[in-house]
């Protein structure tokens, strides 16, 4: 990631002439990039950090606890296999939703995420209620985490909301589920992000005798 990063810049570089405003935004560009690095790194850091067991227990709102199971080297190495295998790992899940972030485009997931939990409604009210809201927060013209989808399928969604079901998302669901599937969840299995977490995954699995 890193390196792709900076050919980017150095690409960019290379394409105009060493003006005095061009080096102050080259300037702007590089501190951008440096704090996005950062920014992974922490994220990176974070994840391998609270994934140095094999098990954790975490304790909820209600007080209850439950195990929190790292996952072994076979179970990350299915996230390659298939996309619903990445989604369905609650720690995959995660791990995919801070790489996004790091590269400013997690509005796709939370969108799926968002839709997934639409689908489980059950009480009419409620259900009209959060189709507005995600329509407010994901939807409409400059929505605070505007997903990329066309006019006549907003437009579609927007009549749809009134008398809301639980399909009224569905074919916005399914192209960001493409979006990510063909764009995103690519790049995140050849990034460093994914690779460490795989050899810190190795690593930490094994007999500790300390």
């Amino acid at each position: 990631m890193q390196s792709a990063i900076f050919f980017a810049l150095q690409h960019n570089c290379g394409q105009m002439e060493r003006t005095p405003s061009s080096c102050q935004n080259e300037e702007k560009k590089g501190k951008m990039k440096r704090t996005i690095i950062k920014d992974w790194k922490t994220r990176l850091s974070y994840f391998l950090q609270n994934s140095s067991t094999s098990t954790k227990t975490k304790t909820n709102k209600k007080g209850k606890q439950h195990a929190y199971f790292r996952p072994s080297p076979e179970e990350a190495q299915l996230w390659s296999e298939a996309f619903d295998e990445l989604l369905a790992n609650k720690y995959g899940l995660a791990a995919f939703r801070a790489f996004l972030k790091s590269e400013f485009c997690e509005e796709n997931i939370d969108f799926w995420l968002a839709c997934e939990d639409f689908k489980k409604i059950k009480s009419p009210q409620k259900l009209t209620s959060k189709a507005k809201k995600i329509y407010n927060d994901f939807i409409e013209k400059e929505a605070p985490k505007e997903i990329n989808i066309d006019f006549q399928t907003k437009n579609t969604i927007a009549q749809n909301i009134q008398e809301a079901t639980h399909t009224c998302f569905s074919a916005a669901q399914k192209r960001v589920y493409s979006l990510m599937e063909n764009n995103a969840y690519p790049r995140f299995l050849e990034s460093e992000f994914y690779q460490e977490l795989c050899k810190q995954s190795q690593i930490t699995r094994e007999p500790q005798g300390t």
